[in-house]
Parts: structure tokens; C-alpha cells; sequence
């Protein structure tokens, strides 16, 4: 694949030309040229967009498609598509598959699957056999077949002893572990934050409790085993808390945050909209603010999209039968960029591969192109026409976005028609 881009400003902070305006010539793959005005003496097809910017291709730490097993939720395939679409270069598929993904032949499976796509899929092993719990799944045996992180997707370990032998055994070949931060027995039947709007609406609580007491929890093993441990979606301040805590003290610990936990209330619930039914529950203002502000510092190390498709009769019901997800990766980037500056959120959405061992491919000449290209300046209201998705349970529709994406040019493609 070879094109040349024209007028494109650079960010990347770790690249020479971050914050200034060239043009970048890509040779079968790689970058060989970048200046102030390159001219086309080999008649490439060339990329010239409004106001077009690019950075280090984005990463997605949670995102579900369904194959294997509910290719009627979404497909791999098109899961990928609407991924290089979105800005994505790099997603961390969870093990929200039937059978789950949580063997060397599975992870083989799926990660094969974007071998001949601009985007790339790195797999998520489930941390326990079947995502039930009890017993360790083949984890060694997933790290050598490609796996970045070992989870029980939206599955909390209940038994603190099943984290602590798996954080003990997974540091034995630097390996990342997840905790879903729930409490079962606190949050038990909770569909929404427990909070007036719970009370008003006449629908059972999930409290933050639920989520701070298993944090507290993971943390003190995780102290104990001296492993690695990443903890998804965090919603309360007092998660931010703990963690900044837990941090301070120089545990290897990280933790991402879920885009529309950044930007929707409780609020929204009012209307009984399904859409808006996520686990973790959508909070209070108070959150949102400790949210962005552990984002800022640094306590809080990515965000994602936390892309979940549900199909349609396992939404349009009543609210407490619906299932939980939104799909988020087309909203990502206009909703992120809406309420940060594009320097943040393009910090924060490539500043995730370090902790998952994804290559980091800065824009220089001699690197693999991997980036994504956008106009961080349009503005819209995100309408149904902008979901790619099979399944349509977007939270963000009607919602005001600024930020529109052109694509992505991985893995010597490019997904700008040319």
C-alpha cells in the first residue's frame, strides 16, 4: 500500500513532528518521508482532507463483537470494520464469545480473524475455565498464543484466593490480570446506581459500595502477591481514590474508565431507556468529576469504548429483563474529544498499549504507518446513521459530538477510499 498524505498535522507527542503541519509519504507499508510539501513523482493516490490531523493509530482496552457463538449480536468481521472506521488500529477483544475464550486453539481462532485487516485484535483470555470462577484457565498457554490480559468479562472473582494464585502465577511470564470491580453480594439485583433516581424510578440500586469494597479488596492482594493487575471501568470517586492510593505506593496496578460513565448521569434513566442500562451503572455528577480529574492526573491509565452490541429484543423489553451494554466505538472519539482538549484525548486513547504490550509505532520515517486520521473540529449530533454496528443499542444517539474520523492506515492498509 502506498499514499501520500497531504497537509496533515502531527500529534504525537513522541514524534519530532508533533503540533506541526507535513506531508507524509507511506511506501508499502511504511513511513519513508515526511516534510514540509513532498512531491508525487510516483503518482501514489494521495490523501488530502479538511482540516485533517494524525496521531499514533488508537487502542480499545474492552470491546465486545459476539463470534464465536452470537455472530446475531455482531460479527467479527464487521466488529473490525466499524472499528477502523471509528479510529481504531489495536482492540482487546473480551471473552464475551460461547464457547469462551479461554484456551490456545481460541485465541488462535479470533486473533487470526484480523490477520488481513487494517485493525488488529488482541485478544482478552478468560481468566477462569468457561468464565465461571472456580478454576484457572490455560493461562501460560493463551500468553503464548497471543493473549495480552486474562479476564472473566463483566464476571467479578468472588473467591479472593482464585485472584491471588492467578496474580502469583501470571507474574511468572509478566502476565496482566483482571478484576471486574463488583461486589455481587452488595450490588445483588441492582440494575441502576443506587441513588433518588433508583428510588424515584422505582428500580433496584447498584450501589458504589459494590464496586469500592471489591477495589479495597483487590488491591490488598494484589499487594500481597506483587502481580499485575488491571482493574476495567471504574465509575465511583472513591475508586479514584483507592487506586490513587494504591499507586502512591508503587503497586503494578492500572485501571480504565468507560466513555459514557464520563459523560452521562443517572439522569438520563428517567425516560427507562435501555440503552443507557451499563454495568457499571452510569453514576452521579460527583463521579463524573473525580472521573476526569483521576483521568488528568494520571490515576485513571485509559478510557474505552467498552463497545458491547446487544441485539434488539434483549433491549427493547422491560427495563429490568433488558440486558446490560451500549456499543461505543463509533461515539468514542466525538464524545471524548467534546469534553477534553484533542491533546488529552488522543493521549488518552493510544496511552493503553504500553500496559498491554502493543507496539507503540510513533510518526517517524523508518516506522510501520499505524495511525489514525481525523478532524478534531466538526461538529454533529450523533444519529443512527453513524452506527455501523448490527446491533444498534447506542446510549450516545441524539447526543452532540465534536470530532469526526476519516480512518485508519495499519497493517498496509488503508481504509480511506483512495
Amino acid at each position: 500500500m502506498n499514499v501520500l498524505i497531504k497537509s496533515a498535522t502531527i500529534l504525537d507527542a513522541k514524534s519530532d513532528f508533533h503540533n506541526k503541519t507535513q506531508d507524509i509519504l507511506v511506501e508499502n507499508g511504511r513511513i519513508t518521508e515526511i516534510a514540509n510539501s513532498i512531491k508525487n513523482t510516483k503518482n501514489y493516490p494521495e490523501i488530502s482532507l479538511k482540516n485533517l490531523h494524525v496521531s499514533q493509530g488508537w487502542f480499545d482496552s474492552s470491546v465486545s463483537f459476539g463470534e464465536p457463538g452470537y455472530e446475531d449480536r455482531e460479527t467479527i468481521a464487521n466488529g473490525l470494520s466499524v472499528a477502523a472506521h471509528s479510529g481504531f488500529t489495536n482492540v482487546a477483544l473480551n471473552p464475551n464469545t460461547s464457547p469462551v475464550i479461554d484456551s490456545h486453539s481460541e485465541v488462535v481462532f479470533v486473533q487470526n480473524k484480523s490477520k488481513n485487516t487494517a485493525t488488529q485484535i488482541h485478544a482478552v483470555g478468560a481468566l477462569t475455565q468457561g468464565a465461571k470462577g472456580s478454576h484457572l484457565a490455560e493461562l501460560y498457554d493463551m500468553h503464548s498464543a497471543g493473549s495480552v490480559a486474562f479476564g472473566d468479562y463483566k464476571k467479578p472473582i468472588s473467591n479472593p484466593n482464585v485472584l491471588k494464585i492467578a496474580l502469583q502465577y501470571a507474574s511468572n511470564f509478566v502476565g496482566l490480570v483482571q478484576s471486574f470491580p463488583l461486589e455481587e453480594d452488595i450490588a445483588r439485583a441492582g440494575v441502576i446506581n443506587e441513588n433518588i433516581i433508583s428510588t424515584q424510578l422505582g428500580l433496584k440500586g447498584n450501589p458504589n459500595l459494590a464496586e469500592e469494597l471489591q477495589v479495597a479488596r483487590d488491591i490488598s492482594i494484589l499487594e500481597y502477591t506483587d502481580g499485575a493487575l488491571h482493574i476495567p471501568t471504574i465509575s465511583t470517586a472513591k475508586s479514584v481514590a483507592l487506586i490513587r492510593d494504591a499507586k502512591s505506593k508503587g503497586l503494578n496496578l492500572s485501571c480504565s474508565v468507560a466513555i459514557h460513565n464520563l459523560i452521562f448521569t443517572d439522569n438520563c434513566l428517567e425516560s427507562y431507556d435501555t440503552n443507557c442500562k451499563v454495568n457499571p451503572p452510569l453514576r452521579t455528577q460527583n463521579d463524573i468529576d473525580a472521573l476526569i480529574a483521576g483521568l488528568k492526573d494520571g490515576t485513571i491509565d485509559m478510557v474505552t469504548s467498552d463497545h458491547d452490541p446487544v441485539a434488539i429484543e434483549h433491549k427493547k423489553v422491560e427495563f429490568d429483563f433488558a440486558a446490560f451494554g451500549t456499543i461505543g466505538l463509533e461515539s468514542a472519539f466525538g464524545a471524548l474529544n467534546s469534553i477534553f482538549t484533542t491533546q488529552q484525548a488522543i493521549q488518552f486513547l493510544t496511552k493503553g498499549k504500553k500496559r498491554f504490550n502493543i507496539p507503540e509505532n510513533s510518526i517517524a520515517v523508518g516506522n510501520q504507518c499505524s495511525i489514525s486520521l481525523f478532524d478534531p473540529k466538526s461538529t454533529y449530533v450523533f444519529e443512527s446513521k453513524h452506527i455501523h454496528s448490527k446491533s444498534k443499542n447506542s446510549m450516545f444517539l441524539g447526543h452532540q459530538m465534536k470530532g469526526n474520523v476519516y480512518g485508519i492506515i495499519a497493517n498496509n492498509i488503508c481504509t480511506i477510499d483512495l
